[in-house]
């Protein structure tokens, strides 16, 4: 149950939980609980999607789908990690792991307040079309939702590292004969934090943003099936990789609406 009580505390106390990620405080811990809690509640929406076919199709479904998010994870934060340090980020590599893993727990939580919806459609509508785009919407709004976190969270841990730098400003002795009143003088922008480097690690973030989400849902389509055809034999994975993931939304959107 700690693993759970940490992303309890992240969903109550967000801006806290963020804060202590910038201080380096429990990060091991808190990269522990958050993948195994969010790996379950991945699995367990993935086991709903896969029973829309058959039982190895639940299983399948339900370790396929929290791999998603740990592969797309692993694929992406060597990108930011490197790129941001490049410009001026102080932020070890675990805490970027950290906080990418914020964002990728509230969407399993997301993805799980979900569940019964995806239930109830499974259970009174037999439409494979609608039930495949239904998924699809909600994985992408609930996609959304979290890249749009983590985008704040980012913008949360540069702005308080900013301040922290600018409130530890270098102290100069000066000459008693020149200012025998005072015996220090705050130097101001004694070193200068440009803002040229600061608009060009929000503009990597946003090309990473966009980055993550085009890796993660070709990945989704490559590892598919994660719903299974009804009529079909089980496949833990398609043979044929042609086509993409965003010709295959449009062509399901045109059966849905009855336009091919």
């Amino acid at each position: 149950m700690k693993y759970f009580a940490v992303l309890i505390t992240l969903l109550r106390d967000r801006t806290l939980f963020l804060e202590e990620i910038r201080q380096g405080i429990k990060i091991e811990s808190k990269i522990v609980s958050l993948l195994i809690s969010s790996s379950i509640f991945f699995a367990i929406y993935g086991a709903i999607i896969g029973a829309n076919s058959s039982i190895p199709q639940v299983i399948s479904s339900a370790v396929k789908l929290p791999a998603l998010y740990l592969i797309t994870l692993i694929i992406c934060l060597p990108t930011l990690f490197f790129f941001d340090i490049l410009f001026g980020s102080t932020l070890a590599f675990n805490q970027y792991a950290a906080l990418i893993l914020t964002t990728v727990s509230v969407i399993s939580v997301l993805l799980f307040s979900f569940a019964p919806v995806t239930l109830f459609f499974l259970v009174s509508i037999r439409d494979y079309e609608f039930f495949l785009l239904l998924n699809i919407a909600i994985l992408a709004l609930t996609g959304v939702i979290g890249v749009k976190l983590f985008y704040q969270g980012m913008q949360f841990v540069t702005e308080a590292n900013y301040k922290t730098f600018k409130s530890r400003e270098p102290l100069v002795k000066l000459d008693e004969a020149e200012n025998p009143s005072e015996d220090f003088v705050s130097v101001k922008d004694a070193i200068p934090v440009e803002d040229k480097s600061q608009r060009m690690r929000t503009r990597l973030l946003q090309f990473w943003l966009f980055l993550y989400a085009l890796v993660g849902s070709q990945l989704g389509w490559t590892l598919r099936p994660f719903f299974g055809a009804p009529g079909e034999p089980f496949q833990l994975f398609r043979s044929e990789i042609e086509s993409n993931f965003y010709q295959q939304v449009i062509r399901i959107i045109f059966t849905v609406l009855g336009l091919q």
